[in-house]
């Protein structure tokens, strides 16, 4: 998905470079508990990944999950689904993965998006949606008994790291991430979006809807002078000065030092950063850990 000032943040080579953090960061155990979900279930697994960009979430997944499994893919981006096609996976067991394409908005959440679906899986997808939508396809897969995997949504939180890994907290990080949590909750395409809220609505009304649901923490985590993933970092610190700009124009030049220095630091290895994110598995039944 694609929303104004985070438009690089959805690009071909935004994907690209965050997979891997994205990979090292999401949650074992969450994923165990799909693929034994899934294994306890006969027949072909069907699964719909909603906002699949380009594929990132088959190829993580289609390996730890097991067979036979039939995947379809939905995204409004013609161009990164067809990057999505080049995918060639094979599940646990080493059998390949069938996968369809299918090019159309997320909105309305209705049969045509739901049905023919096990497990509905989404990933770096729900803090950009409306409440509505979230209570959308809660319900939607209430009435199907579909499992749910949702996996690195933001939960709103970020900071810098200094040398022995603790939080560095300026008075203008604490500012610039107010308006970075306000920017995130504009309208990105399917209503205000939830932003950070995202974790809480959704396990709430997953809970309500007689889902066992598991949450568990998945933060990116950064660390200082890291090569690999610096342009990952860089890019980040752009985007939040980019989203603050946005939000309040008239505290441009303050900013704007703020984020040269900020980026000077990542640079020069004397800082690193993480970015909070959760994983969440909810299947039809009573109750929930955390």
């Amino acid at each position: 998905m694609n929303a104004s000032v985070d438009d690089a943040h959805f690009s071909a080579d935004w994907l690209a470079r965050r997979e891997c953090l994205d990979a090292r960061s999401r949650s074992r155990c969450i994923t165990g508990l799909a693929a034994d979900w899934l294994a306890a279930r006969p027949g072909v697994h069907r699964l719909v990944d909603l906002g699949a960009g380009s594929g990132s979430n088959l190829r993580f997944l289609a390996p730890r999950l097991p067979g036979p499994q039939r995947w379809r893919l939905v995204d409004h981006d013609g161009e990164l689904l067809a990057r999505a096609r080049r995918t060639r996976q094979l599940d646990a067991h080493g059998e390949r993965v069938a996968v369809s394409l299918e090019r159309r908005n997320l909105a309305p959440v209705d049969d045509a998006l739901l049905d023919d679906a096990d497990l509905v899986v989404a990933s770096a997808l729900c803090d950009l949606v409306s409440r509505s939508w979230a209570e959308g396809l809660v319900d939607g897969c209430a009435a199907r008994g579909q499992g749910l995997l949702i996996t690195l949504t933001v939960d709103g939180d970020w900071a810098f790291l200094d040398a022995s890994g603790e939080r560095v907290d300026s008075d203008e990080d604490i500012a610039v991430r107010a308006l970075v949590q306000a920017h995130q909750r504009r309208d990105k395409g399917l209503g205000p979006a939830l932003g950070g809220q995202a974790p809480a609505v959704l396990a709430e009304r997953l809970e309500a809807a007689g889902y066992r649901v598991t949450s568990v923490y998945s933060p990116w985590f950064v660390p200082r002078g890291e090569r690999a993933t610096l342009a990952v970092a860089e890019a980040l610190v752009a985007g939040w000065y980019a989203a603050a700009l946005e939000q309040s124009p008239p505290e441009g030049i303050w900013l704007a030092r703020w984020h040269a220095g900020r980026r000077a630091q990542l640079a020069a290895g004397e800082l690193g950063l993480t970015v909070g994110h959760r994983d969440l598995f909810a299947t039809p039944g009573t109750g929930a850990t955390a």
